[in-house]
């Protein structure tokens, strides 16, 4: 559990840069709240048409007994609803990420430059940042999907659904949020990938801590700029097998 905690606290260094440059992480909120109110809109309306949406998608249960077409009408909605959040989550990192890349690359290069890293020469670049967003929303679409099934099951369904949408839209979100600190020394996509499943349980509760922050009302807009360094220090973290030495040069 040490790792998994230290991956919560990797967040917490993110929320310390508004005390080293308040300026430029206030301009990581501007991205974030343009499309946070796009989204915001589209849960809103998600939530007054539920009722109506589970009803058209379950009209075989017209006939059962009030109770249990009650119950079952309620596991498809919270179902629907996961899925949902799922899906807002990821499409929210990637699209925020695409918009504001100008703003968040200065405060992942910000980071890197005060703990000591030479100016990086990778170049993340624009196509790149699509098609990794892309890969993000595909990715996040399969996690929905599962999580929507697993809220079928009785009695556990929604909790276990939870704690998998949770945990999993957690690990895309840490992967996403860190590539650009990764990429600009020269990553490929397979090399993070490897990288990143040495220190799974680190990255977990990096992710986690991020989608938690998320799920609370604005809490992506505020959480977003934070979450991008502490992603750097994340990346610089895993690069470095020394731990002391990755805590001292974050």
């Amino acid at each position: 559990m040490r790792e998994f905690i230290g991956g919560v606290g990797l967040l917490g260094r993110g929320f310390a840069q508004w005390r080293q440059r308040p300026g430029l992480m206030a301009l990581g909120l501007v991205p974030a709240a343009i499309v946070g109110l796009l989204f915001l809109g589209g849960l809103i309306a998600l939530g007054a048409s539920l009722p109506a949406l589970t009803e058209a998608m379950t009209p075989f249960a017209d006939g059962w007994p009030g109770v249990w077409a009650t119950v079952f009408r309620i596991a498809v909605g919270t179902a629907l609803l996961g899925a949902a959040l799922v899906l807002v989550a990821v499409t929210f990192t990637a699209l925020t990420l695409l918009v504001g890349e100008p703003f968040y690359e200065r405060i992942w290069r910000a980071v890197e430059a005060d703990a000591g890293t030479p100016k990086l020469e990778g170049d993340y670049g624009f196509w790149r940042s699509v098609a990794d967003g892309l890969s993000l929303i595909a990715r996040g679409v399969g996690v929905a999907l599962v999580a929507a099934l697993i809220g079928f099951v009785p009695v556990i369904g929604a909790v276990a659904s939870t704690v998998f949408a949770v945990l999993f839209t957690g690990w895309l979100i840490a992967d996403e949020l860190s590539s650009r600190a990764l990429s600009a020394r020269g990553l490929t996509r397979r090399d993070r990938k490897q990288l990143l499943r040495r220190r799974r349980l680190r990255v977990l509760g990096f992710g986690v801590a991020t989608q938690l922050c998320f799920l609370v009302p604005l809490g992506a807009v505020a959480t977003m700029p934070a979450a991008v360094a502490g992603a750097t220090v994340l990346a610089r973290s895993l690069l470095d097998p020394t731990p002391s030495t990755a805590r001292s040069r974050a």
